[in-house]
C-alpha cells in the first residue's frame, strides 16, 4: 500500500497520515516502527528489494540465494519480472535519479544499492569474462538505459526484446 502511494503521489506528496491509516496506526505508531518519513521510504524499498530478490531466486530454483545462477538467465528473468511491474520500475527509476542529490533521504540506500547489484554480477560474470566488473556495470547500465526508454515509451518499447537482443551483444565477448 505504501509503495502505490509513493508511486502516486511521489515521495514528497506522501502524507504519513494516509499511510498509518492504510496500516491501521496512528502515525505516533507508525513511527514507532519506521523512525521518520524518510525511514519509511527506505523500509519500503528494502521491502521491496528483499520481496524481488526472493521471488527472482525461486523463479530461477535457487530459493536461498543467487549463488551459482547462470547470469544471462538471472538478467532475463529480472527484465522480465521487471516489465511485469512497470509503476515499481518508475517508482524506483525516478527516486534512483532524485537520489544523485546526497541530500536525498535515499542518497545513501541507491549508492548501497548500486554497489551490491554490481557486486553480484560480477561474481557471476567471473565464469563468463575475464572482466567481470566491467560487464557488470554494463549490464546495470543497459538494463538502467533500456527500463528509462521503455518506461518513456511503452507502446513502442518492448522491455524484453530490447534487452535480449542487448544481452546477445553483451554476452557475445569482445569483437574480433
Amino acid at each position: 500500500m505504501t509503495t502505490r502511494l509513493i508511486a502516486e503521489r511521489g515521495f514528497r506528496g506522501l502524507s504519513m497520515q494516509d499511510v498509518a491509516d492504510g496500516c491501521g496506526l496512528t502515525v505516533p505508531g507508525l513511527l514507532h516502527h519506521v523512525g521518520s518519513k524518510n525511514g519509511l521510504l527506505v523500509a519500503v524499498l528494502e521491502h521491496r528489494d528483499a520481496e524481488d530478490a526472493r521471488t527472482l531466486a525461486a523463479e530461477l530454483g535457487h530459493p536461498d540465494d543467487l549463488t551459482g545462477v547462470d547470469l544471462r538467465r538471472m538478467c532475463s528473468a529480472l527484465v522480465r519480472r521487471n516489465a511485469s511491474q512497470p509503476e515499481i520500475v518508475r517508482l524506483f527509476a525516478v527516486l534512483e535519479a532524485e537520489s544523485l542529490a546526497p541530500s536525498h533521504p535515499a542518497h545513501d540506500y541507491f549508492a548501497a544499492r548500486q554497489d551490491r547489484i554490481v557486486a553480484v554480477f560480477t561474481d557471476l560474470a567471473k565464469d563468463v569474462t575475464d572482466t567481470p566488473g566491467s560487464l557488470a556495470r554494463q549490464i546495470t547500465a543497459m538494463m538502467d538505459g533500456l527500463q528509462i526508454q521503455w518506461l518513456r515509451s511503452p507502446g513502442t518499447t518492448d522491455l524484453v526484446r530490447e534487452w535480449e537482443a542487448a544481452a546477445r551483444a553483451l554476452f557475445a565477448g569482445p569483437p574480433a
